[in-house]
């Protein structure tokens, strides 16, 4: 199942992919914290979750492994039927990530500061015949 991204109840874009991660900068530590997830059903489930350092709430639970510079972990099952983000001039723009490469979303979304995003399954769009992948758009 693709991943919407939507912004006031419209739906602005759709990753072709089942599996993504949001990656933002922390906004007093100045380090880069990343999640992954995946679509199941109509529910996101947090998968693994990483860090670039420490300090100011972000501390690794134990268990987590240092790996390519970053404290990786597995955290207990999440589930969400969806994520808002909103922008932050302290930390600077989301990034979500899928098939090996990312992107600011400020770049997926052009305008998207006007309001918080939210990232959800594209279960209750997937009849929606108004909008495209973010690889259409990008064309």
């Amino acid at each position: 199942m693709p991943v919407c991204l939507i912004l006031a109840d419209a739906v602005l874009a759709m990753l072709p992919s089942g599996t993504f991660a949001l990656a933002w900068t922390h906004s007093v530590e100045k380090t880069e914290w990343r999640e992954e997830w995946r679509v199941d059903e109509a529910s996101l489930v947090l998968v693994e979750a990483s860090v670039a350092g420490s300090g100011a709430g972000m501390e690794a639970p134990d268990g987590a492994k240092l790996q390519g510079g970053m404290w990786r972990w597995r955290p207990h099952e999440r589930r969400e039927a969806r994520l808002l983000v909103a922008n932050s001039t302290y930390g600077g723009d989301y990034r979500l990530c899928w098939q090996n490469a990312c992107q600011p979303l400020a770049e997926l979304l052009p305008g998207w500061a006007d309001g918080p995003v939210e990232i959800s399954p594209c279960v209750r769009h997937a009849a929606d015949p108004s909008f495209g992948s973010v690889e259409e758009k990008k064309q």
